[in-house]
């Protein structure tokens, strides 16, 4: 079994589902007591989030790209980042530790042109949806990515960095995100990626109105396969 490096604390929740999801999918494949080899360097979200605040986005490449530099230190053979918009960054960690980064965007993708989907909404900060990470990998699969509204990615960005980092998953923010997936499917989407690994959370036991792509267990998936394989 390979030994992979989480890059977490962005936020904790969706690390805690990560490490969770990792143990549970290594086991149902191994059988037995077979638990998954890894380090976890969890990184302070407030300082991201000051960047993220300061419009500064550069001066968060140095704090991922140190952490997979320390996970690759401890021995790790792969690295997986335990959020969505931090993705940005993979080519550089790719570069500085000479490690494969395990890619949420690549996984979800495979994910959405398995399902037949030929048009798809995606829903994330708006680093993330003005990065292209998705765009590109779903344009090779043939998939349109639709994005929300400039207001509606206000305020999917403004709850990513503010209620969901806080473990504030309310029925009222539900509601208002219904009504942006409602409007992606009304402009052609056929599912709608939920590209920020909090915004599973805030689905937890509670329905979508078309097919949803969880980035957080399809992510998992992906870094399984990465460390049982041959």
């Amino acid at each position: 079994m390979k030994r992979i490096g989480l890059i977490g604390g962005t936020t904790w929740h969706s690390t805690a589902d990560y490490y969770r999801l990792i143990n549970l999918m290594v086991n149902e494949r191994l059988g037995g007591m077979e638990y998954p080899e890894l380090s976890l360097d969890s990184i302070n979200f407030g300082d991201l989030v000051r960047n993220n605040n300061a419009n500064n986005q550069s001066a968060n490449e140095p704090i991922i790209v140190g952490a997979a530099k320390r996970l690759a230190a401890s021995g790790a053979q792969g690295i997986a980042i335990c959020a969505n918009t931090p993705h940005i960054f993979a080519g550089a960690i790719e570069q500085e530790t000479g490690l494969p980064v395990v890619h949420i965007a690549a996984a979800t993708s495979q994910a959405v042109g398995a399902s037949g989907t030929h048009r798809v909404g995606l829903l994330g900060t708006k680093v993330l949806l003005a990065s292209g990470i998705y765009d590109a990998y779903l344009s090779k699969a043939g998939i349109e990515c639709l994005k929300p509204t400039e207001d509606e990615k206000d305020f999917v960005h403004g709850t990513i960095f503010n209620e969901l980092s806080r473990g504030e998953f309310t029925d009222a923010l539900r509601k208002r995100y219904i009504t942006i997936i409602n409007n992606l499917r009304a402009a052609g989407a056929e599912g709608v990626i939920l590209g920020c690994t909090e915004i599973p959370i805030l689905f937890a036991n509670h329905e979508i109105p078309i097919p949803s792509f969880d980035t957080t267990k399809l992510h998992v998936g992906s870094i399984v396969e990465f460390m049982v394989a041959n």
